[in-house]
């Protein structure tokens, strides 16, 4: 359906941080340094919608690879709801990611409006929020990711990301205000995690570890990276037992959910090794 004086067209790279901003209104807390990363990612993955010019809408339609994309960003401001401003942007970034498995992490209200698009659930993930401590030495087996040669580290992230995201991970992990740690067993990288500054407190994710112990010692290495007694949040699947416990252990509390859906075949991640999602944005 058109709408009269409404235009949809890729934003540019200093417009991402315009949605950005959307997203913190919404209470979504992103990472301060995030805009960067995420035009690094796909220079031509953020549509925005204008109303006579306007900016109104915006989505994120992000392409890994050849065969997987991921959308976020999905907001059209408060006092334009409800004129069909958001479903003509849905539509548009939709067609953008024809042909590709989709992956989103929306909103549990807005399930079933995922569902009529071909979406399926697939499981929870669920925001816990915490409070920094150095009550514990920083674990010397977790060593600074950059001393870990950029190969390396995407041949490890491959195994948990359903599509190669080089751009973005080398973004990602040289932020300058980030902390990022990697463990090294038998000659390779067993797991890496990373944290950065949000609007509110310090964001962990990705947290990929081959097994709860070694999730442990980079969460430790995370935690004491940051001033103690800072708010810091990590974003867990809850199909991963492992990863319930670990909060549990920290006494980390749930302070939000999304429902983690596909359209197309569901990619098979070993999500017993998924301790902390990247961003519910990008995937």
């Amino acid at each position: 359906m058109m709408i009269p004086g409404y235009t949809i067209r890729t934003m540019t790279r200093h417009e991402i941080r315009l949605a950005v901003e959307w997203a913190a209104a919404e209470g979504w807390n992103p990472g301060l340094e995030d805009a960067e990363c995420f035009y690094r990612a796909d220079p031509d993955g953020f549509l925005v919608g204008l109303l006579d010019g306007e900016p109104t809408a915006c989505i994120s339609v992000v392409r890994y690879g050849n065969s997987f994309g991921f959308l976020g960003f999905y907001i059209v401001r408060p006092e334009y709801r409800g004129r069909g401003l958001g479903l003509a942007i849905w539509n548009a970034g939709l067609q953008r990611l024809g042909g590709r498995v989709v992956g989103l992490d929306g909103v549990v209200a807005q399930q079933e409006n995922y569902r009529k698009s071909g979406f399926v659930l697939a499981y929870r993930n669920i925001r816990y929020m915490g409070v920094s401590s150095q009550n514990r030495e920083n674990p010397r087996e977790a060593v600074p990711l950059s001393s870990i040669p950029f190969e390396e580290l995407a041949v490890c992230d491959r195994e948990f990301f359903p599509d190669d995201r080089r751009d973005f991970l080398q973004c990602w992990t040289s932020r300058q205000q980030s902390r990022a740690f990697g463990v090294r067993r038998n000659g390779k990288l067993s797991g890496y995690g990373l944290i950065r500054p949000c609007r509110a407190g310090f964001k962990i994710g990705p947290l990929f570890a081959d097994n709860t112990e070694l999730a442990e010692t980079l969460f430790g290495a995370l935690e004491s990276s940051v001033p103690e007694g800072s708010p810091i949040f990590l974003d867990i699947p809850e199909v991963n037992p492992a990863a319930l416990k670990l909060v549990q252990r920290h006494e980390m509390s749930v302070v939000f959910e999304t429902a983690r859906m596909y359209k197309g075949p569901a990619p098979q991640l070993p999500v017993e090794r998924i301790f902390g999602v990247t961003t519910f944005e990008l995937g």
